[in-house]
């Protein structure tokens, strides 16, 4: 199925799920599901995206990882796809004001399960199929056109929430801060409350499910700490097809599970 998504090609999750219950005897749907959220999983520690509505589920067995990893390690041209469609620039149609402002939703519920799975194991798995470290989710967080769009459609955005509020004046105060002031600031939009307070937006878009991670710097984490009262970040997802967004408000380290990814190196 992941190969189908990656090609644009129509499936369908429920028809796959029936054939996979005749050929799985005392299966039933519930037990299909919650496997195939496993493998969410384990495509997501090893920087895969997964399928929408297969939120990941952390608790699976060593026997499970061991084969998915193995399906895509044979896998060229899934790998192929998932690499290819990473670096791929995806600018959707402008939205109607009446898409905009109905694209902010609620952010996805914990997996309460992740915080069970032992770090040395995740880490054992993703060494083991992984070569040279790639990871498809960083590479598609590093996609600059991607993430420029997503940026234009979170100002579009912001200025659609102000003159619905009645505030056309702060509208057109919006500020794409990381084009007209540069990258580094921790911050990608700056914008307002109905009240005419500050709010600092980072944005972090993905083509994949509201469930996809998402990758942040030292610095980002910093700023979200130091202005914890006017941060967002603003996470756009399925920008593929129909763009919608979540926000996380107020510092980082209390909002999100923050996993080291990477470290410097100095010869000591």
């Amino acid at each position: 199925m992941l190969s189908h998504h990656m090609r644009g090609e129509r499936f369908s999750k429920t028809e796959h799920r029936r054939m996979l219950a005749q050929l799985l005897d005392r299966r039933n749907d519930s037990s299909i599901e919650y496997k195939h959220r496993n493998i969410s999983a384990v495509l997501e520690e090893v920087g895969y995206p997964f399928l929408s509505g297969y939120k990941p589920l952390s608790n699976y067995q060593g026997l499970l990882a061991d084969v998915v990893l193995e399906r895509l390690a044979l896998d060229r041209e899934l790998e192929r796809l998932v690499a290819t469609d990473a670096d791929s620039a995806v600018i959707p149609p402008l939205p109607s004001f009446e898409d905009l402002v109905g694209a902010m939703v609620a952010p996805p519920t914990p997996d309460r399960t992740r915080r069970r799975v032992r770090e040395d194991a995740r880490n054992q798995y993703r060494l083991r199929i992984i070569p040279a470290g790639k990871n498809y989710l960083e590479q598609e967080a590093r996609n600059r056109v991607l993430g420029a769009a997503g940026e234009e459609f979170v100002v579009r955005f912001e200025q659609a929430r102000l003159v619905r509020l009645g505030r056309e004046h702060l509208a057109a105060k919006v500020e794409h801060s990381s084009r007209v002031r540069g990258d580094g600031l921790g911050y990608d939009v700056l914008s307002f409350e109905g009240d005419g307070r500050e709010r600092l937006i980072e944005v972090k878009t993905t083509k994949h499910s509201k469930e996809t991670p998402f990758f942040v710097s030292a610095n980002e984490v910093a700023v979200s700490a130091e202005h914890a009262d006017m941060y967002h970040l603003f996470r756009l997802f399925d920008f593929r097809k129909r763009p919608r967004l979540f926000s996380l408000p107020g510092a980082l380290q209390e909002s999100c599970e923050l996993s080291p990814v990477g470290y410097r190196a100095r010869v000591t």
